[in-house]
């Protein structure tokens, strides 16, 4: 469920026409709506009452400090993959014990930065990892506190490009020896050793895996307790999936998702961490576009748009579906037509969909990008010097920008001109 719906024939923000915005700010931009945000933070929180347990907001998903700050406001702590988006915490007023830091390459400053500024833990994805965050908490006098993350060897067949529990993935250690690598932490002066990490994919629209994962968790947590270490702490991560289109079979809800975790680790007495991103912003978000030209091809028609690759380029990475709809609704029961729906980047694979059924539209109209709220705006670049999408925030019969739209100038001035030049 989502808070973008038609009145009186105009695609609707919350109480806030589409159009409205698209008048004060120009296209394309992204919108997110603050009642979907706050909802599905807490359908998770929900799903997990009765255990002890945090909602960390997986941030790569959308960081904007005002989307943060809407959540964290409401409970959420924040899972972090980089120093910059530590910062980014941080600076929306996140405290340091709510700020999970997952990731295969943290560097030492990044490290550091962490333990100085204050943190819940650090999912462990490496020995030479925790090499060296023992030398650096050691030579700050402070103690760190880690999850290892294990590597359960589970398909969660979902795309090739979003799956991080399988061997061949980059992501933690071998669950076979995690026994092992735990001992080895243990010994470790500059290193508290407090639970277990998992993680294995992203947008999985079936609990299975979830299941096979967090029983060998389950297991792995007995095994460890019986060689000494005090696991107390179970960070589940996230990857459950949004439906992109209606008419997909929609994915588990998240009190389904809580009930199996409830099922296979709630008799262990551990506080639950799970890291949601693409649930909770996914959903919450419309990128808004304009038509530029309407163009007759071989065989085929076009749309061309002034959104591109650069803005969204989930399309173009992953051939991903997102519905495109008209901001101004169609009349019931006209005729619809196939269009490739594209955008100006001198690239055939800037391409967002193929053939995809259109009402009549021309140059001017807008259409919105539903779903788009996840691994869109922060995802986005100035690929062909095109300036980073505009980002707003709607609440109620409001809205503000909460990224604003760079000028050429401001693009411009950033480059730096050599001396001999």
């Amino acid at each position: 469920m989502d808070h973008f719906l038609y009145r009186d024939g105009v695609l609707h923000a919350e109480d806030v026409p589409i159009s409205e915005i698209a008048a004060a700010v120009g296209t394309p931009f992204y919108v997110y709506s603050t009642a979907t945000l706050l909802r599905h933070y807490h359908l998770f929180d929900d799903a997990l009452s009765g255990m002890d347990h945090l909602v960390c907001y997986a941030m790569k998903a959308a960081s904007n400090q005002a989307i943060l700050k809407t959540l964290a406001e409401a409970g959420a702590g924040m899972d972090v993959v980089s120093g910059g988006e530590y910062a980014r915490a941080k600076a929306a007023g996140v405290p340091g014990e709510r700020i999970v830091f997952s990731g295969v390459g943290k560097t030492e400053e990044e490290i550091c930065q962490a333990l100085t500024g204050g943190i819940r833990q650090f999912n462990v994805e490496s020995e030479p990892e925790m090499d060296v965050l023992n030398r650096v908490a050691m030579s700050l006098g402070l103690t760190a506190p880690i999850t290892i993350r294990v590597n359960p060897d589970v398909d969660a067949k979902t795309h090739a490009k979003i799956a991080t529990g399988k061997s061949e993935n980059k992501f933690g250690i071998p669950i076979a020896r995690a026994r092992e690598v735990y001992a080895i932490a243990d010994a470790m002066e500059g290193i508290e050793v407090i639970g277990i990490d998992v993680h294995i994919g992203s947008q999985l629209t079936d609990l299975a895996p979830f299941e096979t994962a967090y029983n060998k968790v389950a297991e792995l947590t007995e095994a460890l307790r019986s060689d000494g270490h005090n696991i107390r702490r179970l960070d589940l991560g996230g990857g459950l999936g949004i439906p992109y289109t209606q008419s997909n079979e929609a994915p588990p809800l998240p009190t389904e998702y809580g009930a199996l975790i409830q099922r296979t680790v709630g008799h262990l007495g551990c506080e639950i961490e799970i890291e949601p991103g693409r649930l909770i912003a996914g959903n919450a978000g419309l990128m808004v576009s304009g038509v530029i030209y309407v163009k007759s091809g071989e065989g085929r028609d076009f749309l061309i748009l002034d959104s591109a690759m650069n803005d969204l380029i989930r399309p173009a990475m992953y051939e991903a579906w997102h519905d495109i709809v008209p901001v101004i609704e169609a009349e019931p029961g006209v005729e619809q037509a196939p269009f490739d729906i594209v955008g100006p980047v001198c690239e055939s694979g800037d391409t967002f969909a193929k053939e995809r059924m259109m009402p009549p539209l021309s140059a001017g109209d807008l259409v919105a990008f539903r779903s788009a709220g996840a691994y869109g705006a922060v995802m986005s670049s100035e690929y062909n010097t095109r300036p980073l999408t505009p980002e707003v925030l709607v609440k109620d019969d409001q809205f503000a920008v909460i990224r604003a739209r760079p000028t050429f100038d401001e693009i411009i001035k950033r480059d730096t001109i050599p001396q001999w030049l």
